[in-house]
């Protein structure tokens, strides 16, 4: 039987839940970037020079989404 002191759920782990909300510090600046990229190349394909904002657009709006999914995930579990 496990101590009072050791959590069994692995969900409500400190631990855990740190490791959840650090992935975004990599995931949101990768989504814009990976934005500003498919921007930048539909620019140079098309020869637009403004698909790179609207690249970089929906890369904030994936990262937010990804911010909002992992919230809405943990409020769900506790």
């Amino acid at each position: 039987m496990p101590s009072p002191e050791q959590n069994p759920d692995p969900k409500k782990n400190p631990w855990v839940q740190i490791a959840r909300y650090s992935q975004l510090a990599f995931i949101f600046p990768a989504a814009i970037v990976v934005g500003w990229l498919v921007g930048a190349a539909l620019d140079h394909w098309l020869h637009t020079t403004w698909l790179y904002l609207a690249g970089i657009f929906v890369g904030i709006i994936a990262g937010f989404v990804e911010l909002i999914r992992t919230v809405l995930r943990d409020t769900e579990e506790q």
